[in-house]
């Protein structure tokens, strides 16, 4: 298996198969390199729907020449606790940042949640967001402004000056809560349509099969939100070897 930094035409390669919609792992079949080798490229340069080969190798060739010049700093990652592979959990963790990007979440902004997400305590530090993506202060700083505002995170004083930022176990209640209120309001607008166009014409039956529509599936949603709200609290039960039991 070769070693090393890709080579342009490995990226080019790599574009190729992006633009074909092949799975990393054939990609990197095909290259004879790690399928997370391959992940990362993608990720770290665009993703899956905005990589060129020519500009993910003049961005490794700048990444390069900056760390060169730079003080060298720590390892990317903690040491990982409980006995995790290392390779899997960064696996895992680029994996789950490309469904955020996919759902919609800005790059940067996917990779913060990632860290706070799988990281035991829910919560970090700027500097140790700074340490684990090797990004700058202000990369971190707009990412978690963009993300409190969507109410995906939150602040919490630490020691001294520090804050640390923090995902509530609640997010995706409140997710969901909010999803339902959106609905709300195109509910009470497509129902102002249908007397404004005239309630026996296409156009307003249009509208009308929309606010019933909506109206049925967010009740479902609230009341679902509602009863499975506990589960997002659960904490695993540890079994006498200290590992949480399988589900």
């Amino acid at each position: 298996m070769p070693g090393g930094r890709l080579t342009q035409q490995e990226r080019q390669q790599i574009a190729l198969g992006v633009a074909d919609g092949l799975p990393y792992a054939e990609i990197a079949r095909r290259l004879d390199r790690p399928t997370s080798t391959i992940t990362r490229e993608v990720l770290r340069n665009g993703g899956p729907t905005a990589y060129r080969a020519d500009a993910a190798h003049r961005a490794t060739e700048r990444r390069a020449h900056r760390r060169t010049q730079t003080t060298p700093r720590g390892p990317q990652a903690p040491p990982q606790a409980h006995g995790r592979d290392a390779e899997a959990v960064l696996a895992y963790e680029e994996k789950l940042t490309a469904v955020f990007i996919e759902a919609g979440t800005p790059k940067m902004m996917a990779r913060v949640l990632t860290c706070l997400y799988t990281n035991d305590t829910a919560s970090l530090t700027a500097s140790e967001l700074v340490q684990r993506l090797q990004v700058s202060p202000a990369s971190i700083s707009k990412a978690v402004a963009f993300l409190e505002g969507q109410g995906l995170v939150r602040r919490e004083r630490a020691e001294g000056r520090r804050e640390r930022y923090v995902v509530d176990d609640d997010v995706w209640y409140q997710a969901m809560i909010a999803s339902a209120r959106a609905n709300a309001r195109i509910i009470e607008i497509a129902q102002q349509g249908v007397g404004v166009l005239g309630a026996d014409t296409p156009a307003a039956g249009r509208l009308e099969n929309i606010a019933r529509f909506l109206d049925f599936v967010s009740e479902g949603i609230v009341r679902a939100a509602e009863q499975a709200r506990d589960v997002l609290h659960t904490k695993p039960e540890a079994t006498p070897d200290g590992t949480a039991p399988p589900a």
